[in-house]
C-alpha cells in the first residue's frame, strides 16, 4: 500500500466553491458494499435507505473563528490558524511566515472587525512542535470571537457568504477548525423526517483539526503521524449504541470524524463490550485492513486525493469500489470537497 494507490486528478471547477441551497439539495451516491452498485439520487431522499431501529451518530463540534491576522514588531504582517487548545491560553498553532518568526517573538492581532474600544491582543510565539507547528500563547481568548474569522479549506476561493453556512444545524461544542462536513446536508426539517421514521440519533464530539485538509507527504501512509484531535463519547449515546447492537440494529455515521471517534472509543474499550464512555485523545489512523466495530453505514463527502479521510472510506467500502465511485462522480460532474455533493456508503 502506497499514498499514491490514493492519488487522483481532479478538474478545479468540480472543487465546490458554494454550498447547494437549501443544504439537502446536494447530489447523493449511494453505493451498495454487497453487491457493487451505485445509484444517483438527492440528499433529502437519504430516509428512503435508512431503517427504523438505525442509530445515527452525529458530531456536534462548532467551527470556531481559528484564523487570525496580525503584525509583527517588524511591521510585517502574519497569519495564525489555531490548531488545537492544550490549556487556557495556551495553543498548537500554524503560523505563516513559519521560518521567519522566532520563539519569543509578539505577533500584534488585527481584525476587520474589531470595534474602536477593544481590548489590545497579542499572540507570543513559544517553541516549535512536531509537524513544523508552533505552540503559542493568546493572551485574551475572548477576542477570538472579535478578530478571529472562520477557517475555511484552502481550496475554497470565491465564498462570501454566510459563515454559518460552514457550521452543521446542530453544532454546539466549540473546538473544531474545520468542519464535519457530511452533517452540512442536514436541515432541521430533514433530521425530524429521519426521527418520524424510527430513527434514533445520538451525539458525540470530535473537534475536527490539521489532517482533515492535510495530505499525506510520506509514501508509506503507515509512517504518516496523524494529528490527535479531542473527542467526547458520552454514557447516554454509548448507551443507544450498545442497545442498537443487541438488537441487530445498525449504526449509521455521519461522517469520518465521527467513524473515528467511534472506532478509537471502540479500541480504548477495556474488554469487548459493551461500548464504554469515551474521553480523550482520537490517534487512531485508520487505513485499509482496519476492522471496524462499530460502523454499519456511513454517510460521507468526495474527499481530497492523498488524505487520511480518503484512506478511510477506502478501508470502509473497498479501494476498488471507491475508485469506481470517484471515477463515477467525476464523470457525472459530482461536486467535489467540503461545500460538495455526498455519498452515502451502505
Amino acid at each position: 500500500m502506497r499514498t499514491s494507490d490514493f492519488d487522483y486528478q481532479l478538474a478545479s471547477e468540480l472543487i465546490a466553491q458554494t454550498p447547494a441551497e437549501p443544504r439537502d439539495h446536494s447530489r447523493l451516491m449511494v453505493i451498495h458494499r454487497d453487491d457493487g452498485s451505485i445509484e444517483h439520487r438527492q440528499f433529502f431522499e437519504i430516509t428512503e435507505f435508512l431503517r427504523t431501529g438505525d442509530v445515527m451518530v452525529l458530531n456536534d463540534s462548532r467551527v470556531i473563528p481559528a484564523r487570525l491576522m496580525g503584525r509583527r514588531q517588524s511591521g510585517g504582517k502574519t497569519e495564525v490558524l489555531l490548531l488545537r487548545r492544550l490549556e487556557a491560553g495556551l495553543w498548537e498553532a500554524l503560523v505563516r511566515p513559519s521560518k521567519r518568526i522566532k520563539a519569543g517573538e509578539r505577533i500584534e492581532l488585527f481584525g476587520m472587525r474589531q470595534k474602536p474600544e477593544a481590548i489590545p491582543a497579542t499572540i507570543e510565539v513559544l517553541e516549535r512542535s512536531e509537524q513544523g507547528l508552533r505552540t503559542v500563547r493568546l493572551d485574551n481568548e475572548a477576542i477570538l470571537e472579535e478578530l478571529g474569522e472562520i477557517p475555511l479549506p484552502p481550496y475554497i476561493h470565491d465564498y462570501s457568504g454566510d459563515p454559518e453556512r460552514y457550521q452543521t444545524v446542530y453544532a454546539r461544542e466549540n473546538g473544531s477548525v474545520a468542519a464535519p462536513t457530511a452533517g452540512l446536508h442536514f436541515t432541521p426539517q430533514l433530521l425530524q423526517q429521519v426521527k418520524e421514521k424510527g430513527i434514533e440519533i445520538a451525539f458525540v464530539t470530535l473537534h475536527v483539526g490539521l489532517d482533515s485538509f492535510r495530505p499525506v507527504s510520506e509514501e508509506d501512509p503507515q509512517q504518516h503521524l496523524i494529528h490527535k484531535e479531542y473527542g467526547e463519547l458520552s454514557e447516554e449515546t454509548a448507551a443507544k449504541l450498545n442497545s442498537a447492537r443487541a438488537n441487530g440494529n445498525r449504526i449509521v455515521s455521519a461522517g469520518t470524524t465521527t467513524v473515528r471517534l467511534l472506532e478509537q472509543a471502540a479500541q480504548a474499550n477495556r474488554k469487548p463490550e459493551p461500548l464504554e464512555s469515551f474521553r480523550g485523545w482520537a490517534t487512531l489512523f485508520i487505513l485499509p485492513g482496519h476492522q471496524f466495530k462499530m460502523v454499519d453505514v456511513l454517510i460521507t463527502n468526495f474527499h481530497l486525493p492523498r488524505s487520511t479521510l480518503l484512506m478511510l472510506v477506502s478501508a470502509f467500502a473497498g479501494k476498488e469500489l471507491i475508485d469506481r465511485a470517484y471515477q463515477e462522480a467525476m464523470r457525472l460532474s459530482y461536486r467535489f470537497y467540503s461545500f460538495g455533493d455526498a455519498m452515502l456508503i451502505i
